[in-house]
């Protein structure tokens, strides 16, 4: 395969990628909408709870084979299926934990449902294994179109399903069909189009030399599973169901956008930094550049959603959701800086500093422990907030190490963010204060949004145009290119 044509199978291949992802979290997030008016703030958290336990028992089936699947560079045909068999028995081992484990659990929290519901959903084990192993064949063959069309299929038939059944009452019940529906439908729509089959072959030296590689993946997909999932699990038992879900609806709205852009940043940032390594000054100014961007696309994002959030909650979950309010803007103003800590960390990664990296992250993580105790005995609020202050914390910890390696450190990056931090938190203030007119929440919404966007624009073109006029030339470029492709269509 020519260079040129595997940068055209990249290019398309992310394309491809981007869109499924925007797919699944858009219909995804409609279906949740629909789901918060039909559902009560207890059911919503008492399904959140069970698939906090889900995530970590999947994390563990998979064991880091899908991504050293990826990674290897010779594969056999049958590294595939040797993967498979051994996936099938894990997934059995971690689910019969799940079933025996689920009366504790459920006396654990004090709530009955949660044994039948635990033992139900955990039967998504079994395709999620398989699917692991069949998105690690897509991506090493860049088929992301198959996949964006399986996803497609699956989210919107376990949608209309789940929606279906919480309209006739059934509860938590009607979300726990939407997960299960999703995997098996994914899984069966992925064997319809794709050619790869499981074949009748376990090589055990294959599978030892795969996890060679796969056990450090698995270990810190633990780790971050564990702590991304930990204050959950902790609403859950010190509180109740009804508050975690509460906290989790606060959560949905900043996380849905900051995560999408945050998965783009690392599958491209990540290659376009190691062909740089090697020039500390390139590699300087293309990360300088990535922060600027990052902290213009995202910080209005977080200051808008942060001005609308009683509105926007008012009008797409209900009055009913309106506690969740307080917790929403909190997380936008933590996940505010997600695509800056992933630039500083891809930084790290692309100049080969793995074990700076596996240090930094022990050394969060004992952080966050630490500031998570302390917090605790104060309420959710205070616990929430002091969790946004470690945010802030690591990312200094996240920056410092490119202060020596780069000379771009913690004060060189707040000073390339400054003009986008400071224009955003003047257009959240124009913002917000029309929240002052006591409109009804949709009229409210509908001049909030325009008045936001429109200041942001004039507050970039006085002080922060650099960002913005590269972004300008970008789509200009990339207009005059489809353009030209057009014009030679239409010679040819």
């Amino acid at each position: 395969m020519t260079e040129q044509s595997l940068k055209g199978r990249v290019v398309k291949g992310l394309f491809w990628k981007l869109l499924e992802q925007a797919g699944y979290q858009g219909i995804q997030f409609l279906v949740a909408l629909l789901l918060a008016r039909l559902l009560t703030k207890e059911e919503y958290g008492t399904v959140s709870l069970i698939m906090i336990f889900i995530t970590i028992a999947n994390t563990f089936v998979q064991s880091g084979f899908a991504t050293a699947l990826v990674q290897r560079r010779e594969l056999l045909p049958e590294d595939y299926s040797s993967v498979f068999w051994l996936s099938l028995p894990l997934s059995l081992f971690c689910y019969l934990l799940l079933f025996l484990s689920a009366p504790w659990i459920s006396s654990f929290y004090g709530l009955p449902v949660l044994a039948p519901l635990v033992r139900v959903m955990g039967l998504v084990l079994f395709p999620g294994a398989v699917i692991s192993i069949q998105t690690a064949f897509v991506s090493r063959n860049l088929q992301f179109d198959l996949l964006f069309r399986a996803t497609m299929t699956a989210v919107l038939g376990s949608g209309a399903v789940s929606i279906g059944m919480a309209y006739r009452g059934l509860g938590v019940w009607a979300m726990a069909a939407q997960q299960l529906l999703y995997y098996f439908i994914l899984m069966t729509a992925l064997f319809r189009t794709l050619p790869w089959r499981p074949g009748l072959c376990f090589r055990r030296g294959r599978v030892l030399s795969l996890f060679s590689f796969g056990w450090k993946i698995l270990v810190s997909g633990l780790l971050d599973t564990l702590w991304q999932n930990v204050y959950g699990l902790l609403i859950g038992k010190r509180y109740s169901s009804a508050e975690l879900g509460v906290y989790t609806r606060g959560e949905q709205f900043p996380k849905l956008l900051t995560t999408n852009l945050t998965a783009a940043i690392q599958s491209v940032l990540l290659p376009a930094y190691a062909k740089l390594q090697g020039d500390a000054a390139a590699l300087r100014s293309a990360a300088r550049r990535s922060v600027r961007l990052s902290a213009f696309l995202v910080f209005p994002m977080m200051a808008g959603m942060f001005a609308t959030a009683r509105p926007m909650v008012r009008l797409l979950l209900t009055d009913r959701w309106s506690a969740a309010v307080p917790y929403l803007c909190l997380m936008c103003v933590s996940y505010a800086i997600l695509p800056i800590h992933s630039i500083n960390l891809q930084l790290l990664n692309a100049m080969g500093h793995s074990e700076l990296f596996l240090r930094l992250e022990l050394l969060k993580k004992l952080l966050g422990i630490l500031i998570l105790l302390l917090s605790l005995p104060y309420g959710i609020f205070p616990m929430l907030l002091l969790k946004v202050l470690d945010e802030y914390l690591c990312l200094l910890l996240n920056a410092f190490p490119n202060r020596r390696l780069l000379g771009y450190g913690p004060l060189r990056q707040l000073m390339d963010m400054l003009p986008a931090l400071l224009c955003s938190v003047l257009m959240g203030g124009i913002t917000g204060s029309l929240l002052l007119l006591s409109l009804p929440a949709a009229g409210t919404l509908l001049l909030q949004i325009p008045v936001g966007a429109l200041s942001y624009l004039l507050l970039s073109l006085l002080f922060n145009r650099e960002p913005l006029c590269y972004i300008y030339k970008l789509l200009h470029n990339t207009g005059e290119r489809v353009s030209g492709r057009e014009a030679e269509r239409w010679k040819n």
